[in-house]
């Protein structure tokens, strides 16, 4: 095979990483390099292509270390049956190229993730070496994120702890008997132990002595983990109530979830289920109204009649399109839990409103100032000056907001 260039790999690798969902930087540690001491800083808000509180666009450096693999779930395109280029960054590789991407002002941080080649003790080994090079020897204080392998020594992963912000251990797919079909050299068992210990490790950190020492940080943004959806058979009540159970035993700063679409050389095995990319948009919005606008997993999912999602309008929507009986809310009178519930109101809006009412009577107009989407909230509420009438129990409400149909090409 021939050499390749320190290019090439780049290619190969930063465009194998976009399978892996990353995550912000949030809850890290503040560090900074204006003392002149080290390189680079952590903001402490929005890394990975996102958008920071104050407008700016702040990024990193996602690659994959390697995308050999030894492992072959069928889902993924890096597994060792896939008929795709392969690379293979060296440690100092990775160490130079977030150095002088970062000297460079391109990246703010470093997502590393990597295929298993060798031993899944080997490939971590690497990953470790790479974030202590950076941090020990380059005093590099940036944002790192790693992709931990569970089947790791724990002292690894211990070790990746104390050097990144943020670690993540994939659970790979929403049940136990889909990793059984798809995925059968992992071990569901194993990844679960894995996030239980980084867990324990992180509340082990925050432990005073008794002589007041503090213990070093342990992934100060705490743990995430991606979970692919629609390589198996699972609805989305069953995706959203593994969700809601990582969150319950692991304290998840995030669930990822990433669309699969069909690659070129899969196998037959895996059926496109539902549309991938809308379905992946659903589940984030269904997701964020658990864990904060107090929806529950039945109200959520029982709005069909098979337990998944309505790709045509949002959760909250199709919630309350089914349930219009708790509708329209007076805006000046409704409890924060009906107000939560409103289509188009987020929960910014409602403390607003919530603050505001203590002073004055609200009225329609105010609404929009203060946020709300009042193209869509204005069928589900009452405000000084406005009355949705008869349009709350219109029944042509679901075609104002669900898309228009399309007539399909033929060829």
């Amino acid at each position: 095979m021939a050499v390749q260039t320190l290019e090439q790999k780049l290619a190969i690798l930063s465009d194998a990483a976009k399978y892996d969902a990353s995550c912000a930087s949030s809850g890290s540690t503040r560090r900074d390099s204006r003392d002149g001491t080290g390189l680079g800083s952590n903001e402490g808000s929005g890394i990975c292509h996102a958008y920071a509180p104050d407008g700016r666009c702040i990024s990193l450096l996602k690659i994959l270390m390697t995308n050999f693999c030894i492992y072959d779930c069928s889902y993924c395109i890096n597994r060792v049956s896939s008929n795709v280029a392969r690379a293979r960054f060296g440690v100092d590789e990775v160490v130079n190229l977030t150095v002088e991407f970062y000297r460079r002002n391109y990246i703010e941080g470093l997502f590393l993730s990597s295929g298993v080649i060798r031993s899944p003790d080997a490939t971590m080994s690497d990953m470790v070496r790479i974030a202590r090079k950076l941090r020990h020897e380059e005093n590099f204080r940036g944002y790192i994120h790693l992709k931990t392998i569970p089947d790791a020594a724990p002292e690894l992963i211990a070790e990746a702890g104390l050097l990144a912000d943020r670690l993540s251990i994939n659970v790979e797919l929403p049940t136990d008997a889909a990793v059984a079909q798809y995925a059968p050299e992992k071990k569901p068992a194993q990844i679960r132990k894995a996030m239980a210990d980084v867990r324990l490790r992180k509340e082990a950190a925050r432990e005073i002595s008794f002589g007041g020492k503090r213990p070093p940080r342990f992934a100060p943004a705490g743990q995430s983990t991606q979970m692919i959806i629609g390589a198996d058979g699972s609805n989305d009540a069953t995706v959203l109530g593994q969700s809601t159970r990582l969150y319950s035993s692991y304290k998840l700063k995030r669930v990822y979830y990433s669309a699969f679409s069909p690659i070129p050389d899969s196998s037959s095995r895996l059926p496109l289920v539902r549309p991938p990319l809308q379905r992946e948009h659903r589940l984030y919005q269904a997701d964020w109204l658990l864990r904060f606008y107090d929806f529950q997993l039945d109200e959520i999912t029982s709005v069909t009649a098979d337990g998944n999602l309505d790709l045509e309008v949002d959760p909250k929507l199709a919630w309350a399109l089914v349930h219009r009986g708790f509708f329209p809310v007076d805006v000046n009178r409704g409890s924060r839990e009906m107000l939560l519930r409103v289509p188009g109101f987020g929960v910014k809006t409602v403390n607003r409103i919530l603050t505001t009412r203590r002073h004055r009577t609200l009225r329609y107009e105010d609404l929009g100032r203060m946020g709300a989407a009042m193209k869509k909230a204005r069928s589900f509420v009452t405000a000084g000056g406005w009355s949705p009438g008869a349009l709350t129990d219109s029944a042509n409400l679901r075609a104002r907001f669900a898309p228009p149909p399309q007539q399909l090409s033929l060829f």
